[in-house]
């Protein structure tokens, strides 16, 4: 059982598990009598962690003591059990429900007559989540009469990818040192990465890749030097149902085996391989696989070799096949050394020219991740056409929980709603309803694997996010790959009750922040979907031509006339033509095109008129202008909670959202300028622009 029980409440480390008591205003608790577990189980380790986590939370919720047993007593009790086990468990479910109950899954009913509650699951992965579920009902003050729940996860794969090094930094990393590495070495502190692993499979996640996608020289020892701490993570993360995943360097032939190569058909190269999969399944049974960056932004692939990435992919899948492994191959690969002044080359494209003539040439075993977008997880930038179109080839979409492009966990920015949007857009590839979601969870092509990864926004920070309401994107994440009709409001409801308790007009103000501040954040920073306009390197704060004459392949175009890239069929790049044809003339065409994709899809004049009635140099203005005064009244909003939250958590909200008011400032200021001075036409409105 965790002991993070030692920590202050108000400073975020117990995140949504923090399992309170009822508010003290209610007259009755209506939780009070489960005070029995029975264990219909043997000596697993997954059992053991539910029972570990339903006698904290009851204990928690009840603020009485829980007694463990695999017998009923007269007591109200919690019965949790595997079906055909006994005690109880077959006999609370029909044969119809314990029957569509999946590996992961469970179901959940209340005994009228005894009030007892039973989760039955067809497996001890299920029994826990469904011990996670019902303890966020009761943390959310929700009823448990007459429960009759049946959960299958959507997706199969729920992943998520730590960047972290072996040095202790985290790429992209805003919340402190990595969690996992201090000084080249695994961490000793087993307690934290159980506390994470409770985190995790609380909202349903069941597998991590527990290093960087770019693998360094000591990282890639963790396959050989580093393997028995492995071992360790291991056996933490197996507890709460995570698969443990390395991402591995693809020249680990030359870098650890002393080969002259890392040929993907040279037959050497294949045994290392081999070899080398035999020796971690031998220490990790149940070893997830690897993920792999290749070929990208100058990591070693198959390319070396006149190879390509199906080459390279299968040559690794055929040595974790035969243990039952997966090869993730993150589709990240594009030309990050192109001249800013070839107008031809089109970083979009990328993503879809390497890997879609390459469809049905992978292994059943090999995983596509694709990123959700064809650029770099901007705050706004159309679906990767990709996604889907392989129906003969797995893939995962991949998310960025880490706040990169959209504040660095710096400014709030609740990331649901803008995955929402993406996992519910009409690719129209087999017809109208073919959405992202039923392509990643496999449903549109019946793919062997399907389903979502995500960059990791965690560190050391007591908090674990840096900013305390960025946990609730890595809360959401997690519950939205479990299951995506889960609607963005209801997600962030769960997370703030289960964090801050269940005062209305607490949760209704965090609501609010939540639910507007992407929208906010978008509104001062880079308009109508053009993107980037950071800093280089570190991607944080406006600099409109940071990138513009660089060789990472992310321009605007923008000069006295207009702004924009043409990405159309008829006169640009071509990216156009990548979508389903009803896609393809949506965005081809200046009438059709969204206004908030624009500057993705076109170049236009700055007195072009968007559909809001706006000319595009006054959308700029007006839109940052707005979203400075937004940010302020996120933070002037918070200042009104101080007497209904902890002080401790009050002042880091409000220490971040102040910077956040003062950057978007910022922001405004840096980007309204350069317009005016770019286009020389003046703010209708005639407000300070310097």
């Amino acid at each position: 059982m965790s002991n993070s029980k030692l920590n202050h409440p108000g400073d975020g480390y117990l995140a949504w598990l923090q399992y309170r008591r009822v508010t003290p205003e209610a007259n009755v608790n209506p939780y009070a009598g489960y005070e029995h577990i029975v264990v219909a189980e043997g000596d697993d380790v997954v059992i053991r962690s539910a029972v570990n986590e339903l006698t904290q939370g009851l204990e928690g919720i009840t603020g009485g003591k829980v007694s463990v047993s695999g017998k009923t007593m007269k007591t109200r009790s919690v019965i949790i059990g595997t079906f055909g086990t006994g005690s109880g468990i077959d006999e609370a479910f029909s044969e119809e429900v314990s029957s569509a109950i999946q590996p992961e899954g469970y179901a959940i009913h209340t005994d009228s007559l005894t009030g007892n509650i039973t989760i039955g699951a067809a497996t001890s992965q299920g029994i826990l989540y469904g011990v996670f579920h019902l303890l966020r009902i009761m943390g959310t003050g929700g009823s448990v009469h007459n429960l009759n729940i049946l959960e299958n996860p959507v997706n199969q794969l729920r992943m998520i990818n730590q960047w972290d090094n072996m040095d202790g930094s985290v790429e992209r990393g805003y919340a402190g040192e990595s969690i996992f590495y201090e000084n080249n070495r695994i961490t000793g502190n087993l307690q934290r990465i159980q506390d994470y692993a409770r985190l995790l499979a609380s909202s349903g996640i069941n597998a991590i890749a527990i290093n960087n996608v770019n693998v360094h020289r000591v990282e890639s020892r963790l396959l050989t030097e580093f393997l028995p701490d492995v071992v360790k993570l291991a056996a933490v993360l197996r507890a709460y149902a995570i698969k443990l995943f390395l991402s591995i360097n693809y020249a680990s032939p030359i870098e650890l085996g002393g080969l002259s190569s890392a040929d993907p058909l040279d037959a050497g190269v294949r045994e290392w391989w081999t070899a080398a999969a035999s020796e971690v399944y031998a220490a990790i049974p149940d070893f997830g696989g690897f993920l792999v960056k290749a070929d990208s932004e100058n990591r070693p692939g198959p390319f070396t070799y006149g190879r390509d990435h199906a080459d390279g992919a299968n040559m690794l899948a055929e040595a974790l096949k035969p243990h039952g492994g997966i090869v993730i191959w993150r589709c990240f690969v594009y030309n990050c050394k192109q001249d800013w002044r070839d107008r031809t080359t089109d970083r979009a494209r990328a993503a879809y020219d390497h890997f879609q003539p390459l469809d049905g040439r992978f292994m059943d075993n090999v995983i596509l991740q694709v990123k959700n977008g064809p650029i770099d997880f901007q705050v706004r930038e159309p679906v990767s056409p990709l996604l889907g179109a392989m129906p003969h080839t797995n893939q995962v979409i991949e998310f960025q929980i880490a706040q990169e492009y959209t504040g660095q966990q710096r400014h709030v920015c609740y990331l649901v709603p803008q995955w929402k949007e993406i996992l519910n857009f009409d690719t129209h590839l087999r017809g109208e309803g073919t959405t992202v979601k039923r392509i990643v969870d496999g449903s549109v092509h019946g793919n062997a694997y399907s389903g979502f990864a995500a960059v990791s926004n965690i560190g050391n920070d007591t908090n674990w996010t840096g900013h305390l309401l960025a946990q609730a994107n890595l809360f959401g994440y997690g519950r939205l790959a479990w299951n995506p009709e889960l609607s963005a409001e209801k997600m962030a409801v769960e997370w703030i009750t289960l964090t801050f308790g269940t005062n209305e007009l607490l949760v209704q103000t965090l609501l609010d922040i939540l639910m507007n501040s992407w929208e906010i954040y978008e509104s001062y920073t880079a308009p109508l979907g053009v993107g980037f306009m950071v800093n280089p390197d570190h991607h944080y704060g406006p600099n409109v031509d940071g990138y513009e004459y660089s060789m990472w392949g992310t321009y605007h175009f923008a000069d006295c006339y207009g702004i924009g890239v043409d990405r159309t069929s008829a006169t640009g790049t071509g990216y156009t033509s990548q979508y389903a044809r009803m896609n393809m003339e949506c965005y081809e065409s200046l009438e059709s095109c969204p206004d908030e994709l624009l500057l993705f899809f076109h170049h236009v004049p700055y007195t072009h008129v968007l559909h809001s009635g706006k000319t595009v140099i006054q959308h700029i203005y007006d839109t940052h202008f707005e979203g400075a005064e937004r940010a302020d009244g996120l933070a002037a909003a918070w200042k009104l909670m101080k007497e209904h939250v902890d002080e401790q958590a009050y002042r880091q909200v409000a220490d971040r959202l102040a910077e956040q008011v003062d950057h978007a400032k910022e922001w405004r200021d840096r980007i309204n300028t350069y317009f005016l001075r770019k286009s020389g036409i003046a703010d209708q409105w005639g407000r300070t622009i310097y």
